[in-house]
């Protein structure tokens, strides 16, 4: 009998009667993190990591109820033994160990390999059944360090004297990023956050992620002219009514999308820097390879190119997460 069954709402594994990462109201739900397309309104119960507690509260509601679970405890729900570790994405993001009878399948939710100074480092989990996400499972798709982008970031802003620099990306995840790997580089200036970005961030540092400083630029006066500042803002902001205050700012967008060329013209920004959440090609490929999986499921993106390379590359037993059903 299969662990996990790939079903209309999702994941579902019968024998702990839960959802993972369910995209509609359940009664149990497991979250492997707090993003929106990850964590949803409505189910009856919420399993996830301690990490993630106040901002899935946040964004979800304070009174649901919520069972917070540390990295590597163990505990049981129904007939399945189950345990978290980290995903190395974002704050308190986990991969989901589930073991059933003497069979072990692991769901990565969404995961990177590279070091990231905002959040845990991903631990590599070993399994018979791997789901994995696949957002950037295509060869062009290769990192650079954090810290390099972040100098290049740095040095974008600290050339720009006349003008406010205006930085977009993710609020949560990767705008904390941005700022502990400026920290990590010696930077002491003062970042200017959009409300959105201020709120997660304030989550980050009661949860102890060293970060520059930073101050919602809500608290400037509107006459300042912000010149040689940096201010960074959820893409939501970009070309919104708050873009107004700022006068011939210089506009960038931080993503693993900047990639593609074409990505940063198509979306108007006039500088794009490669930094990403998710695993790169080479992070995937050894991610997989290090759970020694028997057989390999592929979700979230480039599911058919990634199961073609493993099974006629590597040798490998994958397939699109469509054929669990």
């Amino acid at each position: 009998m299969s662990v996990l069954h790939y079903l209309n709402q999702g994941l579902y594994c019968p024998a702990a009667d839960a959802w993972i990462d369910p995209p509609c109201p359940v009664k149990r739900a497991i979250i492997t993190h707090a993003h929106a397309d990850h964590a949803r309104p409505g189910c009856g119960e919420y399993w996830a990591c301690d990490q993630s507690e106040t901002i899935l509260r946040q964004r979800l509601g304070r009174d649901i109820k919520i069972h917070s679970i540390n990295y590597g405890e163990e505990f049981r729900l129904g007939q399945a033994k189950l345990s978290l570790h980290s995903a190395g994405h974002v704050l308190g993001s986990a991969q989901v160990r589930i073991e059933v009878g003497d069979e072990v399948w692991l769901v990565t939710g969404d995961y990177k390999r590279c070091h990231d100074p905002s959040c845990e480092p991903f631990e590599s989990v070993k399994c018979d059944v791997l789901i994995t996400e696949s957002t950037f499972g295509l060869p062009i798709y290769r990192w650079k360090s954090g810290k390099q982008v972040a100098r290049e970031i740095y040095e974008w802003w600290r050339t720009e004297t006349e003008h406010p620099s205006l930085l977009f990306c993710y609020a949560f995840g990767k705008a904390q990023r941005v700022l502990a790997e400026l920290k990590s580089l010696g930077i002491m200036e003062e970042v200017l956050l959009h409300g959105a970005v201020e709120t997660i961030t304030g989550h980050y540092r009661e949860a102890g992620v060293d970060m520059v400083p930073t101050r919602p630029v809500s608290e400037l006066e509107r006459k300042d002219p912000l010149k040689g500042r940096l201010i960074i803002a959820p893409p939501s902001a970009y070309k919104s009514p708050w873009m107004k205050r700022f006068k011939e700012p210089q506009t960038a967008f931080a993503s693993g999308w900047m990639a593609v060329r074409g990505a940063r013209r198509r979306r108007g920004y006039e500088r794009g820097f490669v930094l990403s959440d998710h695993a790169d090609w080479t992070g995937l490929i050894m991610t997989i390879k290090q759970s020694e999986a028997k057989k390999i499921y592929i979700t979230h993106g480039q599911e058919d190119v990634l199961a073609r390379y493993l099974t006629e590359v590597e040798g490998l037993n994958a397939f699109p997460l469509e054929m669990l059903k």
